[in-house]
């Protein structure tokens, strides 16, 4: 944002990367660097990672078609900051079934101290044929549990591609009078992969609209990518309500046998030797 503060009012291209490269950031200073030269500043913001190489794309392709950088540089970092408060609210809403399923766990592993604590003695059992096979089912169990949440939470994070981007990229080329083709073929170029079947049909709707009703096509462009992060931010919330449910699964089928196997077992165990066996 201060980027496209300093091009507004006036400062050169290299002056305006120059005076930004003094924090000493190195995908600032590197970029200062290739615009002095009059290099390629899309591949050295490329290097800084996901999120330079979101700007390294707006700033691509606003310089291939000649679009006006500072409205441009406005433009995408407010809908970056809209996707990310999209992934952070997503984020949020999955931590707390995750962290609750993580905790549960490993909670079999207190079977043992438990019993110890009672006086029950399941120490001396797990050294017998039986209770140490219901130790090491009961870890394994552990280890199936760990495996299967973590899956279940991996499948159920965030994308890292922005919701909408690819209209936003879009609008960027046709903001400066290009043809909708070489528009939708430079977003496609920066993006590096093909967009998703809703993402272009979603693209292809608002560019008929457009066409039909004389509507700006900028500006239905960034209202799709509008809709397709308050999608994002709806489907997110869904995933971790239903992630919630899914992870009863490996709770009732391994944690659950595991603290039996880990805790009670060997407590019985203990129990039936102290008493039983010395009759």
């Amino acid at each position: 944002m201060r980027l496209a503060v300093l091009l507004s009012a006036g400062v050169t291209v290299p002056a305006a990367w120059r005076h930004l490269a003094r924090d000493g950031d190195a995908v600032l200073v590197a970029a200062a660097r290739v615009a002095e030269d009059g290099g390629d500043v899309a591949a050295a913001l490329r290097s800084g990672g996901d999120a330079w190489r979101d700007i390294a794309a707006a700033w691509a392709v606003a310089i291939a078609v000649g679009a006006p950088l500072a409205d441009t540089l406005r433009s995408a970092v407010t809908a970056l900051r809209d996707a990310g408060e999209v992934r952070d609210d997503v984020e949020v809403a999955l931590a707390e079934p995750v962290a609750t399923a993580r905790v549960l766990t490993w909670l079999p592993l207190l079977g043992l101290p438990i019993g110890v604590a009672l006086g029950l003695d399941p120490l001396r059992v797990i050294t017998e044929p039986l209770g140490a096979g219901a130790v090491l089912a009961g870890l394994l169990l552990i280890g199936v549990s760990h495996v299967w949440t973590r899956r279940l939470a991996d499948r159920s994070a965030p994308s890292i591609d922005l919701p909408g981007w690819e209209a936003e990229l879009v609008a960027i080329a046709l903001s400066s009078g290009v043809s909708v083709d070489r528009a939708q073929a430079l977003a496609a170029a920066e993006r590096g992969t093909t967009a998703a079947a809703s993402v272009r049909a979603g693209i292809a709707a608002s560019l008929e609209l457009s066409i039909r009703t004389g509507a700006p096509a900028v500006e239905l462009l960034r209202g799709e990518a509008w809709l397709a992060r308050r999608r994002a931010r709806t489907e997110g919330r869904e995933t971790a309500a239903r992630l919630s449910t899914r992870l009863l699964l490996p709770l009732g089928v391994c944690t659950l046998p595991a603290f039996l196997l880990l805790g009670v077992v060997p407590a019985v165990l203990g129990v039936i030797r102290s008493t039983v066996l010395p009759l």
